[in-house]
């Protein structure tokens, strides 16, 4: 088996590499020169630069590999910053997969493609509204949000317009190794670990700390993505979540007590978001009805992501 991953150096795209690659499948991962891991002395022989913005410079990579499977997970990848990177966003996620999947129906379309939706899709909702279900009125109100459901029309569209097998998954907040500090638990991790080796002063600062998120740790999520590729339907949302939220306080202080610090909290203005739904909560049954089962509770998540960080600053 052939799998072709775009965003293949980002955090879930090394871990559907990782995963694919354990089970002997011929791996090559799609990354932009700009990544950084292009840095490294010695580089992975399974990635080739690619930006998928490139559209020509795809369709050789696709023609060349005939992928049997397309896992696509290149993307501005963070909510936040969508704010002050709207074009960026919008470019690169919509017409990235836009270009993924034309190349894909002219050089590939028999493979099984994955694209990475988001629950930013569901947007603005209510506590009352959850837990989400798929069958839920999209109504995202982030430039994020929006791209990701620009995203998974595209899907559904060309499932529907030329037969093919695309698998579209809803992923919540994806916890795990290897991601940089955009995201509130990888920055509570990276100050907690830089104040523990006495690089800053025991201070860590924070944005809203009430809100509730459905997390899942990566390397679940991607068991359950490829349980979605097996035994899901094509065309079909599907969420990809542990319907269960924590309090991002909650998180702070389990993250705080697995450092062994003791720290100042000071809330931060610059990590406050124009929007910032109360409650992100997901129905999964959808996901467990094709055999997902959650194997890493969040304290070890928290425990891998802050071991991760001591070996990064």
């Amino acid at each position: 088996m052939k799998v072709l991953v775009t965003g293949g150096t980002g955090m879930v795209g090394s871990h559907f590499m990782k995963s694919f690659s354990d089970d002997k499948a011929r791996v090559l991962g799609i990354a932009r020169n700009s990544a950084s891991s292009r840095m490294a002395a010695i580089q992975d022989d399974r990635i080739v630069r690619c930006d998928i913005l490139e559209r020509d410079a795809l369709m050789k990579i696709m023609k060349d590999f005939q992928p049997d499977v397309v896992i696509h997970m290149a993307a501005q990848a963070f909510n936040g910053d969508s704010w002050n990177l709207e074009y960026v966003t919008h470019n690169t996620n919509y017409i990235g997969t836009l270009n993924v999947l034309y190349c894909c129906k002219e050089a590939a379309r028999d493979a099984k493609i994955l694209l990475a939706c988001s629950s930013a899709e569901y947007g603005n909702i209510k506590e009352s509204d959850c837990p989400l279900k798929e069958d839920r009125l999209l109504m995202p109100h982030t430039p994020y949000g929006v791209s990701k459901a620009g995203v998974e029309t595209l899907g559904r569209q060309y499932a529907l317009n030329y037969g093919m097998k695309i698998f579209l998954p809803r992923m919540f907040i994806h916890v795990g190794t290897g991601h940089p500090p955009a995201t509130a638990i990888q920055n509570f991790a990276r100050q907690l670990a830089l104040i523990k080796a006495g690089k800053l002063e025991p201070e860590i600062h924070v944005g809203n700390l009430t809100t509730y998120r459905d997390y899942i740790d990566v390397r679940d999520g991607v068991r359950a993505m490829r349980l979605l590729m097996d035994k899901g339907n094509p065309g079909e949302p599907y969420n990809i979540c542990n319907g269960k939220a924590y309090q991002i306080k909650e998180i702070l202080d389990m993250l705080i007590d697995i450092s062994g610090t003791d720290v100042k909290v000071v809330q931060d203005e610059r990590f406050m978001r124009v929007a910032d739904e109360p409650l992100l909560l997901g129905d999964d049954t959808k996901i467990k009805k094709l055999g997902y089962t959650r194997e890493y509770s969040m304290r070890q998540t928290l425990e891998d992501v802050f071991a991760d960080w001591e070996t990064r600053i």
